[in-house]
């Protein structure tokens, strides 16, 4: 899908819209049509950053910061019917196994999905401790980085072809100079702040490790481009 095809004014207008609501409020409100039974086209699998703020989004809870905002976006801009689940984890500092929770629960849900949906595709997206969860899951251990811990599961690999795209915003493991390789490397999209001390190894403003959100426009372009 060319991206010329989704840059249509009403569709940007509600992604504005869902943007400044969400900055405004903590919540976002999808501009798009989500699939409410069956089967949709794409299913977002979200797992949100450590303590990050509720926000509620048509029904779902994927944080207010990050998980919602990029929702919006990519339920706005993506042609088909999306859905999306939200990685059932702790999002703690507190929980030394927090990570490993998330990393096993996103695995499992995704064995389970593909297998009920066998033509669905999916996104990941994950913030902060949640990009950890997420490259655990893709094999890239985020032991060492802030939040972080051991691999417990990983993604098998007949599912490699229906991960669409990794959506990661405030990635831990960059603060310790890794970043995701293998298979899905080139379907990575991974964004880290100037001075944000979670991902950037010089960071010390924290203030800028809140504000992520602005990246969902070209998050979601990144995704249109690989459908």
């Amino acid at each position: 899908m060319r991206l010329s095809r989704i840059r249509r004014p009403a569709v940007w207008a509600a992604v504005s819209l869902a943007l400044t609501v969400g900055a405004a409020t903590g919540t976002v409100l999808g501009a798009g049509t989500a699939s409410a039974a069956g089967c949709a086209d794409v299913q977002v699998v979200s797992a949100r950053g450590t303590d990050e703020p509720d926000g509620w989004l048509g029904g779902r809870n994927l944080g207010a910061l990050v998980g919602n905002p990029v929702y919006a976006v990519l339920d706005a801009v993506l042609p088909g019917p999306t859905d999306a689940y939200r990685v059932n984890y702790p999002a703690s500092r507190n929980q030394p196994a927090s990570v490993q929770a998330g990393n096993r629960d996103l695995v499992e849900h995704l064995v389970r999905q593909a297998q009920a949906c066998p033509h669905q595709r999916f996104v990941l997206v994950g913030y902060s401790q949640g990009a950890n969860v997420v490259a655990n899951a893709l094999g890239v251990s985020s032991e060492g980085a802030r939040v972080g811990g051991p691999i417990t599961a990983t993604l098998p690999a007949h599912l490699q072809p229906r991960i669409t795209a990794v959506l990661l915003f405030g990635n831990p493991i960059r603060g310790i100079g890794k970043t995701i390789t293998g298979p899905y490397a080139d379907r990575t999209y991974d964004v880290c702040n100037t001075n944000d001390p979670v991902c950037d190894p010089g960071g010390t403003d924290w203030n800028v490790h809140l504000h992520y959100a602005w990246h969902a426009v070209a998050a979601a372009q990144f995704v249109a481009g690989r459908l």
